[in-house]
């Protein structure tokens, strides 16, 4: 049986409860438990962890001064103090905090061997090596979630069946078939005589709008018009393939969309 003198100093303002738990139950293990158990914390934690402080016999320290390091003051001070009364073997100090490095130099000093127990993601390798031995602790609740991730998800049961579910019919789902679209008609024959004016004005049948004396003077230079003939008379027997502008005093023509 272990005979070490063991001194739990707890930082319980920097480490969650189910860790201070984890903490007592692992010095248990390791060393028969501590003679020493003290939570160093604000009068608020005090009143919030009494239930667990009683159940766990550890004795709460409580600091009133203000400053954002004043818990961690008041541990290390108590442990120097300890540390020189109870001439303990070994100091357990748990903590994620690295400012404690100077209190684990000078416990070490005094011969104690001092060891670390802190809580996952929250301790940094330089807290690590400060201490002559370190215990990281992650919460129970994280472990047993991490346990169910790995399970293999053939031993999982399967959520049962519903009766709604099994006297569901299975409903196949058939591709909708889309009807053929129908061609478009085809496009009307194209005039010999509407090609050949076409061919004689380009622009006209690129589909602009074309002067009615620009078009008179393109069609006799193709020969489709004659000197003293008239363009309108050219046009007007094809009314469904061009169109005259304005109908009533033409001085322009186009072409109508097919």
């Amino acid at each position: 049986m272990n005979r070490d003198r063991v001194m739990l100093l707890i930082d319980a303002d920097n480490v969650s409860v189910d860790v201070i738990e984890q903490a007592v139950e692992w010095v248990h293990k390791h060393y028969g438990g501590p003679h020493v158990r003290r939570a160093y914390c604000t009068a608020e934690s005090a009143v919030k962890h009494q239930a667990l402080f009683k159940r766990l016999s550890i004795r709460p320290m409580v600091n009133l001064a203000a400053g954002k390091n004043s818990t961690d003051i008041a541990l290390a001070v108590d442990a120097v103090d300890l540390a020189t009364s109870e001439r303990p073997d070994v100091v357990v100090i748990a903590s994620s905090d690295s400012d404690f490095a100077p209190l684990v130099a000078r416990l070490r000093e005094k011969g104690c061997r001092v060891v670390g127990v802190g809580q996952e993601g929250k301790t940094g390798d330089e807290t690590i090596a400060a201490y002559d031995d370190y215990e990281v602790l992650s919460h129970r609740t994280r472990r047993a979630a991490g346990r169910a991730a790995e399970e293999p998800a053939a031993t999982r049961s399967a959520p049962a069946k519903t009766a709604a579910t099994q006297a569901r019919p299975a409903v196949r789902k058939t591709a909708a078939r889309k009807s053929p679209r129908a061609a478009p008609p085809p496009a009307p024959a194209i005039p010999d005589k509407v090609r050949a004016i076409l061919d004689a004005l380009p622009a006209l049948a690129a589909g602009e709008t074309v002067e009615l004396r620009v078009a008179a003077e393109r069609l006799r230079e193709a020969g489709l018009l004659s000197r003293s003939g008239s363009s309108t008379k050219l046009f007007a027997p094809h009314a469904e393939w061009f169109e005259l502008l304005p109908p009533k005093a033409p001085n322009h023509v186009r072409r109508r969309a097919a």
